[in-house]
């Protein structure tokens, strides 16, 4: 069956995701990548985690479940244009690393979507009760999961949302700001592209709502990352023009319209 051409650029869809069993798993991805170039396969990467055993897993069944968990939420294959422009990107700014990885995650786990209206829904230094995010999927899902794989969920969730900076506690949960850098907008900006979304109408996509940032910071973001190369950005009065340099192929550029 052809995929869609959403499933194409990497995005996912469905009622199932890592989130399940894992967090977005920062420290594994950063250490996979420090030990490969933004080039590196699909192929090369499996042969890391489950025969050289570069993040240190006790036994193959580990390895196997990492490797799983990995491609479930990042993909791995520099053949998927949301992957290759996130890892591309990974290498530009260490400090946006973090919310990368949940901007990334977010695309490819509907499970962990389903939890950012919450997230976003509160204030900063608001105190976000686990059951809270459990009533979250138990009202999306009803009778879908018992108490304790609730809990598990919303322990995984959280933990993503903590390490992105949205989350601060390790057993009270509290509402922070995350550290939002120009390379995270130029990510939203593409993943909103990828769906179809142009000019103006970019600021405004849930990609970039989840950033969490006034226009004018938003406007200013985007001007530091033109300056840098990494998107070329014009912007006059009401006009907003947002062109994204070699990052798809023709052959990619053309599923836009299919």
């Amino acid at each position: 069956m052809a995929l869609d051409p959403q499933q194409k650029f990497g995005f996912k869809s469905g009622r199932n995701g890592a989130h399940a069993a894992r967090t977005m798993m920062l420290a594994e991805i950063t250490e996979l990548f420090h030990g490969r170039g933004i080039d590196a396969t699909l192929a090369q990467y499996q042969e890391d985690i489950q025969l050289f055993n570069v993040l240190h897993k006790p036994t193959e069944k580990a390895r196997k479940l990492t490797w799983r968990h990995l491609v479930d939420l990042y993909s791995l294959d520099i053949r998927v244009p949301l992957f290759r422009v996130f890892r591309q990107l990974w290498e530009s700014d260490e400090a946006a690393r973090p919310l990368l990885a949940c901007q990334m995650a977010l695309a490819r786990d509907p499970l962990l979507r389903l939890s950012q209206d919450k997230i976003l829904a509160l204030a900063p230094g608001l105190w976000l009760p686990r059951e809270d995010m459990e009533r979250v999927f138990d009202e999306q899902f009803p009778d879908r999961y018992s108490p304790a794989m609730l809990k598990s969920l919303a322990q995984n969730v959280n933990g993503t949302w903590t390490y992105a900076g949205y989350l601060k506690g390790r057993q009270k949960k509290y509402r922070t700001e995350p550290n939002v850098r120009p390379v995270n907008l130029v990510f939203a900006l593409f993943q909103g592209y990828l769906q179809g979304v142009t000019g103006s109408r970019l600021f405004s996509s849930q990609w970039v709502h989840l950033l969490g940032c006034r226009q004018e910071r938003l406007l200013e973001l985007a001007r530091h990352a033109s300056y840098s190369g990494l998107i070329n950005f014009k912007h006059s009065s009401e006009v907003v023009e947002v062109t994204f340099p070699d990052y798809l192929s023709k052959e990619e550029e053309s599923w836009l319209h299919e």
